[in-house]
């Protein structure tokens, strides 16, 4: 059954303002309801907005109050001719599958729940995945509140208040708006020890004002109201300000009351508090602004933020967040790691400016309306005619590949060792020449007769059981590479033969690998590469595009994370052949096929040339090789990778 009704007031307390909230409207024949909703969406209605219900179930009564509990209904409400649904919250399913970079074969799928933050729990989650987006340990991400004296506290965990000794509540998220909306990406069906939450998009209403930087003949010059040049002016106003509605000197005043009492932070969360009721009735755009997108450190670089901001853009268009007004025609987002991270173009923004601060801003049309505009801005525009909308242009880059292929001719490996018992105490000489051992030359072919080529630019796997000779194939192409004259790095006979153009990088495992000292993981790869630009952006290939990665140094990251900053070291020094022994020996089987999949996406588009030895089914599909190599018995033999592969395996 649905009903018309008129809301009468609404109530989100000062408290837990997020996650509870109740609207009272009056509908026909049925009186009075209160709709309890969470209070990001309750405190966006008013009295005398036109609604109309949908009763799922029947009002419960306590005593004189009837009440619709959150499934109890849904709701629309009416703006300019059109029902906007309001309540309940936006969720959907929707999954990330993840495939062969080559075949196209599936290797795994992401399953996830993507809906608004509307609880407590949901909040805290958030909290603790924001930690992951500030690059110091200091850095505090929240604000609490006790439940019964109101003191505030600022803390990553809840705090318990030396007062009262009660467990403060969440008031505030760090950085956030009263008008602020959050949309939450839950994984489903995760193992207990795998995140919730896999990561957050935050979405506000438009920043006040914007100003163009232009640079014209070595000279910045500010272009006021830029956007309101390109779009209509009232899709940007008006929005959530609120200093527009205070005297400038009353506020200034009043903040610093409150900073000498509290402290500055949390001056600014008690001062928003006071305005924000006013600012939210006044605030009704038809933009949108993408404030925040935040993804957990473990499932970086692998599509999951452009999953995200696509599905906050189908968010914002369906449900004309955050104000539920007016139909939504443009989403802004003001980004700096959009010069080092496409995910933004990737997810379809362009980009159009900077700020007066430097800042780049890209934007997303959601009616055809807004896209005429923005291509028409894109073409005339003198300045952005020159990037077309483009930002991210790679930094890294192609190597020069090998200019010829790696070649063993006749190639043979033999180790000899002599086994001698006289050195060993009477009774272990005892047991072992009861099984007829005393002294004997022991000479074996590891490899013998190889005769095999790795072309350039190809992904190759080589396979084989331990000690089957795996890094000894691999040890041979590094000592010819660098040219070696250690035993261990040259064969027996035969020859091993690289391209004149070769620059190596490899890691054998607990033999050669990356050093790293007590600089920051971001300082180590711009050493090497040799720009800090290029630096951010190989951190973000190898799934560390965050800045609490970037400060942090090589002890303090986790073993999945250790094995993706070596990754990233031996990409900073721009090999055209990247050798690894043992790929992800330590890593789970789904990280080590996000690792496996990015490394090979990598290389074939940099022109690196990949040799990687592993025994991991898993790992071969997500790295879908060109070639494999099979090593045992002192055979290597080559064969074109396919699925069928595996079977020999």
């Amino acid at each position: 059954m649905r009903v018309l009704g008129l809301v009468k007031a609404s109530e989100v307390p000062r408290r837990g303002y997020r996650w509870y909230g109740v609207v009272t409207a009056e509908f026909k024949g049925l009186g009075a309801l209160n709709l309890l909703m969470s209070g990001t969406i309750a405190q966006w209605l008013f009295p005398g907005d036109r609604v109309m219900a949908e009763l799922i179930e029947e009002p419960k009564r306590v005593g004189n109050i009837k009440i619709l509990s959150f499934e109890d209904y849904r709701l629309w409400r009416l703006w300019e001719g059109e029902w906007v649904e309001v309540w309940p919250p936006f969720r959907t399913e929707t999954s990330l599958p993840r495939r062969s970079i080559v075949s196209g074969e599936l290797l795994y799928e992401y399953r996830v729940l993507v809906r608004e933050a509307i609880s407590e729990g949901d909040f805290r989650g958030i909290v603790e995945l924001e930690q992951y987006h500030y690059a110091s340990r200091e850095e505090v991400v929240a604000v609490w509140r006790c439940p019964v004296c109101g003191r505030y506290f600022e803390s990553n965990l809840p705090p318990q208040c030396p007062e009262d000794g009660e467990e403060a509540r969440l008031q505030e998220i760090r950085g956030s708006l009263p008008s602020s909306r959050f949309l939450i990406v839950e994984l489903i069906g995760g193992r207990p020890y795998e995140p919730r939450i896999l990561a957050y998009v935050r979405v506000d209403t438009p920043i006040p004002l914007m100003s163009r930087r232009v640079v014209e003949d070595g000279r910045a010059r500010r272009e006021r109201m830029i956007r309101e040049r390109v779009f209509r002016e009232d899709w940007f106003h008006p929005t959530f300000w609120p200093e527009a509605y205070e005297k400038r000197d009353e506020l200034v005043k009043r903040y610093r009351e409150l900073a000498s009492l509290y402290g500055k932070k949390v001056a600014r969360v008690m001062l928003g508090e006071e305005l924000w009721k006013t600012s939210l009735m006044n605030a009704n755009t038809a933009a949108a602004r993408i404030a925040r997108v935040v993804v957990h450190p473990d499932y970086r670089g692998d599509g999951l933020g452009v999953l995200s901001v696509k599905m906050a853009l189908r968010w914002i268009a369906e449900r004309r967040v955050p104000e539920m007004r007016r139909r939504k025609h443009v989403v802004e987002t003001i980004a700096q790691m959009a010069r080092y991270n496409p995910f933004f173009e990737k997810a379809g923004f362009s980009y159009v400016w900077e700020t007066w601060s430097g800042r780049p801003v890209l934007m997303y049309p959601l009616t055809d309306e807004a896209r005429r505009m923005l291509e028409s801005f894109l073409k005339q525009d003198k300045h952005a005619s020159r990037h077309g909308g483009k930002l991210y242009r790679s930094r890294y880059g192609q190597v020069d590949p090998l200019s010829g292929p790696i070649v063993f001719k006749n190639v043979s490996k033999s180790y000899s060792s002599l086994l001698d018992i006289s050195g060993l105490r009477p009774e272990v000489q005892k047991v072992l020449k009861a099984f007829g051992v005393e002294k004997r030359l022991v000479e074996k072919y590891v490899l013998k007769d190889v005769n095999l080529e790795v072309m350039p630019r190809e992904v190759v796997a080589v396979i084989g059981a331990s000690g089957a000779g795996k890094t000894t194939l691999l040890r041979l192409i590094i000592g010819s590479a660098q040219g070696w004259g250690d035993e261990a790095y040259k064969p027996t006979s035969g020859d091993v033969r690289l391209p004149g153009n070769v620059r190596l990088s490899y890691m054998l495992p607990g033999e050669r690998e990356p050093e790293f000292g007590d600089e920051t993981i971001l300082e180590h790869v711009a050493e090497k590469v040799g720009d800090t630009g290029a630096a951010v952006e190989i951190l973000s290939m190898t799934g560390l595009s965050d800045a609490i990665f970037y400060r942090a140094r090589f002890r303090e990251l986790s073993t999945g994370q250790k094995e993706r900053a070596k990754l990233a070291s031996l990409l900073a020094e721009r090999p055209n052949l990247l050798i690894i022994d043992e790929f992800s020996a330590h890593l789970d089987p789904l990280t080590a096929m996000r690792v496996a999949r990015k490394i090979s996406k990598i290389s074939r588009e940099a022109g690196i040339t990949l040799i990687i030895s592993t025994n991991r089914p898993e790992i071969i599909r997500s790295l879908a090789p060109d070639k494999v190599i099979f090593v045992g018995y002192g055979r290597a033999t080559a064969m074109s990778y396919s699925p069928e592969t595996l079977k020999h395996l």
